[in-house]
């Protein structure tokens, strides 16, 4: 089904989940928005070779009306590819596409494409250029502040130069830099160092771009503090770990209403969603294995999470299973 992009990004990218595979699916993405109605949501990162070969683009693209503002994460590098894939983000109802440039997996490196790119920054380059002229969208792109012994200063800002000198014009940056042999995906998010004042560096020189800060945010205030020197905070795993802990993120980020947002207020809105999944033949636990970092820190939490992983994978189209779960939540007061 072909969407209307809304085009109203109204400056969402002041928070963004960051994209995050095997996380960041629709149903988390749904999740998501019963929490924040303002933050941008990423996809997983879909590469854009199979975008291009692919005879079922739906299965790929498809989203729900709910999750807008949506960008589409792509990896690829190859400009026709990133091309064709871009055109069908506009046609199918993205507001907006990012190129990766910042995944160091093995697998990904090994397509050439994601964090290994930042070496080639004419390639980026080129790949960008083709991006923005195959569609109106806005064109982002997220990368690290380096890789290996490519980590000056003056790399980095040689690297960011070049691609805004074809138009870019936001840049969501992760503050470590990659290694490329020797670390997984999951150590280069913790050994690394932060190098928070390589970013701060880049916005301070080109105050003119828009600059997006990635990488160890876990709490709201670390948020509120790093807004006051970037335009953009993007949050990965804190998000997806403790999802309350960011229940009033549009009241303080956005200047929205305050709301009272509870643990039970969030399984409730997730019903109607599950029961249409569930009838298009999806299972329960596609949904359930988000919804259980809902609850956290209270008596019983433990227990609750165990029941509802355990009977939703084994009563796997039942919706009773999180009816009952959402009862627990609030004769509990949650």
């Amino acid at each position: 089904m072909i969407k209307e992009p809304s085009h109203d990004l109204d400056r969402s990218y002041r928070f963004s989940v960051a994209p995050m595979m095997d996380y960041t699916d629709r149903h988390f993405r749904v999740l998501m928005r019963q929490i924040s109605k303002r933050a941008l949501l990423y996809t997983e990162m879909i590469v854009a070779k199979a975008l291009y070969h692919s005879n079922k683009i739906d299965t790929l693209l498809d989203f729900n009306e709910i999750e807008h503002p949506i960008s589409l994460q792509i990896g690829g590098d190859n400009p026709k590819h990133l091309a064709r894939a871009t055109k069908l983000a506009q046609d199918w109802g993205y507001d907006e596409v990012n190129l990766n440039v910042g995944c160091p997996s093995a697998r990904v490196k090994s397509g050439n494409f994601g964090a290994c790119m930042m070496a080639d920054p004419d390639l980026v380059a080129r790949c960008l250029e083709a991006m923005i002229e195959s569609s109106d969208l806005p064109i982002t792109i997220k990368h690290r502040i380096g890789i290996d012994n490519l980590d000056s200063q003056e790399f980095l800002l040689h690297f960011v130069d070049k691609i805004a000198s074809i138009g870019a014009k936001r840049f969501s940056i992760h503050a470590r830099k990659a290694w490329l042999n020797g670390l997984n995906p999951k150590q280069n998010r913790e050994i690394p160092p932060l190098e928070y004042e390589k970013v701060a560096y880049i916005k301070n020189k080109r105050p003119e771009l828009i600059i997006e800060l990635n990488g160890g945010i876990n709490t709201m205030e670390e948020c509120l503090s790093k807004l006051k020197i970037f335009d953009g905070i993007m949050v990965g795993r804190s998000v997806y770990k403790h999802p309350l802990r960011w229940k009033n993120l549009d009241e303080v980020v956005f200047g929205e209403k305050p709301n009272k947002l509870k643990a039970s207020n969030i399984i409730n809105s997730m019903i109607p969603y599950a029961e249409i999944h569930l009838k298009n033949d999806g299972k329960l636990w596609d949904i359930c294995k988000h919804l259980i970092q809902i609850v956290e820190n209270v008596p019983g939490a433990k227990s609750w999470r165990n029941n509802l992983t355990i009977n939703s994978q084994k009563y796997k189209n039942d919706l009773i299973i999180i009816e009952k779960a959402a009862r627990q939540l609030e004769e509990a007061g949650l």
